[in-house]
């Protein structure tokens, strides 16, 4: 049986846990080129390696999404590699709770330049790539919290913002063979979700507590 996605070329931000990686393991065995994105070499070398192991094509590339240099050299990577980008999947991020009371200029931007940004400049790069040959796929990993808010007042911003985003891009590109949708998943069995449930993540006790 034919796999969907084999030929086809997808990155993956964030890809070295939680619903970055399962994006990645489970478009390689749908047969496509996987290049994984990660902050931590260590890491992402022990899962492109997994996958690598259970008959997937996949490499890894060291990039923070939060620097504008990261999605030129991570295409430039991966057309190197495979000849071309098919799938962008934008699901670097980071969470938080720090409530409005207590957000700082800094943390604020911090966390606006990862989960907002970042995603921008990568459906950016994608979209240039992808207009030549009029086909492509953009996938942003956005939350229920862009329209739930109830995390952290920067992280909500910048899941609403991914929200808006994408539905701009995707009516620019309407009349093409491009796509841009966003997934919004609700909490999920990671790392992340686990520190959030502990009251662990950054502001965790203020917004926990009103909710509690």
């Amino acid at each position: 049986m034919r796999k969907l996605l084999e030929g086809k070329t997808a990155i993956v931000t964030g890809a070295s846990k939680g619903i970055g990686l399962a994006i990645a393991e489970l478009y390689a065995e749908e047969g496509a080129n996987v290049v994984l994105t990660a902050r931590g070499k260590d890491l992402l070398d022990e899962v492109v390696e997994k996958i690598r192991k259970n008959g997937g094509n996949a490499i890894g590339v060291i990039a923070d999404s939060s620097d504008p240099k990261a999605p030129a050299d991570v295409f430039a990577k991966a057309i190197e590699t495979y000849g071309q980008v098919d799938i962008m999947v934008n699901n670097a991020g980071s969470g938080d709770m720090v409530a409005i009371e207590e957000a700082t200029d800094e943390h604020f931007a911090k966390i606006v330049e990862l989960n907002l940004t970042g995603v921008f400049r990568y459906c950016r790069e994608a979209v240039n790539h992808f207009l030549p040959r009029n086909e492509g796929r953009i996938i942003n990993v956005s939350s229920v919290n862009g329209t739930l808010p109830i995390c952290g007042v920067a992280y909500t911003s910048t899941k609403g913002g991914v929200n808006t985003m994408t539905k701009n891009i995707a009516i620019r590109l309407s009349g093409t063979k491009i796509r841009c949708n966003a997934i919004a998943p609700g909490v999920t069995d990671t790392e992340a979700a686990a520190a959030w449930a502990a009251g662990e993540q950054e502001g965790g006790d203020v917004i926990a507590g009103i909710l509690g």
